[in-house]
C-alpha cells in the first residue's frame, strides 16, 4: 500500500494508542469500537509497513517501529492543530471574546472597553467571567481571544501586558487573634488554617498560598472556594483565612471578616493577556484600542503598552 495514502484520522488513532496502550480506553477516547479501532490500527501498519505495537492477552507495547516514529506523528499533528486554529487569524472574524478573572472586570475591563462600541460598531464584544477554577480566563481552553487576568498561569505561547499592580492582604475572620492589627509579615501567616482555589487552578492556587514562602512547609488547606464569594463566606464563618489582593478589601467587605495588609509580599498584577499568534484581526485592533486606554489621563496605570503580535 502507498504510503501517501495514510489519513490524519490514521495518525490520530495511532497517537491516542499510543498515550494508553490499552485498546479499550483508547476506543473510549476516539468515541469508536475496539475492533474498528483494531482494524485501523492494521490498516496504518499496512501503509508504514511494519508493526506498530506488540499485544498479546495481558498487555499492549509499542514496537521500535512505533517508538521511533509515534515522536514525529505527534510533532505532525501538532503541526495541522497549529495551522487549524492559525485559521481564525487568516480570517477576520467580527465577534471578540474576552474573558475576565472573577473581581477583575468590575473596575478594570469596563475602563479598558471605553469607547470601544463607537470605535468598532460592527463588532460584537463578549465578555465571560471566570472564576478561579480557571484563572487563565478561558485562554487555557481557546474559549477568549483576550483575557484579563492575574498571573501566574500555566498556558504556553502567551504574551501579556501588566494593567494594574496591588498589594497583598490577608482575610482574617473578626474574631481572629490577628484581626486587630495593622500590618501582618507572612511568616505569622504560615501556619493558619487557610482556603485556597480549586486543584484545577494549578501554579495559581500555589501563588495564592504563598508556596514560595514556605520552604517546604505544607500549607494548612481547610477548604477550596472558586469564587471571592464562598472565599469570604468560608473565612467569615471562621474556618480559615485567604490571601488576596487589596482591591478585594473593597469590593467584598462584609461583616464577619477584616482585610489586614501584608508588608512583605511582591506586588500582584494584573495584565492583559493573549495567545500569540491566535488574534483574528478584529481581536488584535481591540487589544490595540485597549491598550492604548493605558495611557491616557483617565485609564488606569500601568506602564507603556506594547503592540499585540500576529
Amino acid at each position: 500500500m502507498a504510503r501517501h495514502d495514510i489519513t490524519l484520522r490514521l495518525l490520530r488513532y495511532f497517537d491516542v494508542l499510543g498515550s494508553e496502550l490499552n485498546y479499550r480506553r483508547a476506543a473510549e477516547r476516539l468515541f469508536i469500537s475496539q475492533p474498528a479501532l483494531s482494524a485501523a490500527i492494521r490498516q496504518l501498519e499496512g501503509h508504514a509497513g511494519g508493526r506498530l505495537f506488540d499485544r498479546d492477552t495481558h498487555s499492549v507495547s509499542l514496537t521500535p517501529l512505533g517508538r521511533e516514529w509515534l515522536p514525529l506523528v505527534r510533532a505532525a499533528l501538532h503541526g495541522v492543530d497549529d495551522a487549524i486554529d492559525a485559521l481564525a487569524t487568516l480570517v477576520d472574524d467580527e465577534h471578540v471574546r474576552i474573558g475576565y478573572l472573577i473581581g477583575t472586570g468590575a473596575d478594570l475591563l469596563f475602563q479598558l472597553l471605553e469607547h470601544a462600541d463607537r470605535a468598532f460598531p460592527g463588532l460584537t464584544i463578549e465578555t465571560v467571567e471566570h472564576d478561579f477554577s480557571d484563572p487563565s480566563a478561558g485562554l487555557a481552553g481557546g474559549t477568549s481571544d483576550i483575557a484579563l487576568l492575574r498571573p501566574p498561569i500555566d498556558v504556553d505561547a502567551v504574551e501579556m501586558v501588566t494593567v494594574a499592580e496591588e498589594s497583598w492582604v490577608a482575610c482574617l475572620p473578626r474574631t481572629h487573634r490577628l484581626a486587630e492589627r495593622t500590618e501582618l509579615t507572612i511568616d505569622e501567616l504560615l501556619d493558619e488554617p487557610i482556603v485556597v482555589a480549586p486543584a484545577s487552578a494549578g501554579p495559581w492556587r500555589d501563588y495564592w498560598m504563598a508556596a514560595d514562602a514556605r520552604r517546604g512547609r505544607p500549607a494548612n488547606v481547610v477548604a477550596e472556594a472558586a469564587t471571592y464569594e464562598a472565599e469570604t463566606t468560608l473565612v467569615a464563618r471562621g474556618v480559615g483565612i485567604s490571601f488576596t489582593t487589596s482591591s478585594l478589601a473593597r469590593l467584598y467587605d462584609r461583616p464577619g471578616i477584616r482585610f489586614v495588609p501584608i508588608v512583605d509580599r511582591p506586588v500582584s498584577l494584573t495584565a492583559l493577556a493573549w495567545r500569540r499568534g491566535r488574534l483574528s484581526t478584529s481581536a488584535r485592533l481591540l487589544l490595540q484600542h485597549m491598550l492604548s486606554t493605558l495611557t491616557s489621563d483617565d485609564g488606569p496605570s500601568t506602564p507603556g503598552p506594547r503592540a499585540p503580535s500576529r
